[in-house]
């Protein structure tokens, strides 16, 4: 793993120049890629969020479709749709954007809760239904969905219920003054995303996240760690709902991957502790009354109280 290790660290490095200042959103989303989730992105628009999904899929070699979604996107416009060919007197299927390695599903909350449950349905099950034919989705699959939270007018929220779909909720957020000024000294560098040589192909990708899955040590100790903090938060008095089962395995694959990306082949309280507040804080129930609190910040307390093993 030691050239995979040193590979995904050019790919942090060479998506950093285009990435001024958003070294953290950048490795979070790697750490989601590596674990087999999905990411939401909730924040303003102009921050990179298009440009991380771009950058990406061209440092790992991946094929990338983007989908903007809008209320008249119809679930067809995203799985593909079979059409008649006269000459050839059949229906020949063409393919959506969906069969993609990584889509960026732009603005999710301006598409239709129909066509919105259609991609989500494919986002989980990693296959598509169509016409009385099962097709699997390629390997890897990454969704990159976005959501302005500025603006609600016109929009469908995604039901708590399909917010679990994404393993990880994380925002860009503005960069500090000394990037934005390397921003504005040297100009966008979109374009240049394109051609970008890759750092690895679509097998070490797939390497890499079997390892994670199957092969990273997780104690007993550190898996007893884990319980102590899902069963806290189904009895806070904070939350109306605690973590899910599928929230429980998200939590534990993201804290193998983050232990991947430290360099490590073992799982340690400081991995769950780094990734639980993009992974639990969209998938619990806050009360009411705390609906304006920082609720990454409530997950961190809520990890305080829980204590560390020796």
């Amino acid at each position: 793993m030691g050239r995979a290790h040193e590979a995904i660290a050019r790919a942090m490095q060479t998506l950093g120049r285009y990435l001024h200042g958003k070294e953290k959103p950048l490795r979070l989303a790697f750490i989601c890629f590596f674990s087999r989730g999905h990411l939401l992105i909730e924040d303003l628009p102009g921050l990179g969020k298009t440009t991380l999904a771009i950058g990406l899929a061209k440092i790992l070699g991946l094929s990338f479709a983007r989908i903007q979604c809008t209320s008249d996107l119809l679930p067809t416009d995203i799985t593909g749709l079979s059409i008649f060919n006269r000459t050839a007197g059949v229906f020949e299927f063409h393919s959506g954007p969906i069969f993609h390695n990584i889509i960026l599903v732009d603005e999710i909350n301006r598409a239709t809760p129909k066509t919105q449950s259609a991609l989500l349905e494919a986002m989980g099950e990693k296959q598509v239904t169509l016409e009385g034919r099962t097709m699997d989705l390629p390997k890897p699959f990454f969704v990159i969905a976005t959501q302005n939270p500025a603006e609600q007018f016109g929009t469908f929220p995604l039901p708590e219920s399909q917010m679990d779909r994404f393993m990880m909720r994380i925002r860009i957020g503005y960069p500090s003054r000394e990037a934005e000024l390397e921003i504005l000294r040297g100009g966008s560098k979109r374009r240049e995303l394109y051609s970008l040589d890759p750092v690895m192909d679509q097998d070490t990708v797939l390497m890499i996240q079997d390892f994670i899955r199957k092969r990273m040590i997780t104690s007993d100790t550190l898996l007893d760690y884990l319980m102590r903090i899902i069963e806290e938060s189904r009895r806070c008095e904070d939350l109306t709902a605690g973590l899910s089962t599928r929230g429980s395995l998200a939590l534990l694959h993201t804290s193998r991957a983050h232990a991947f990306m430290e360099g490590r082949d073992y799982v340690i309280p400081e991995d769950v502790k780094a990734v639980a507040p993009y992974v639990m804080a969209h998938r619990v129930v806050f009360r009411e009354e705390y609906s304006s609190e920082d609720k990454k910040e409530m997950i961190r307390l809520l990890l305080q109280r829980v204590p560390v093993p020796a």
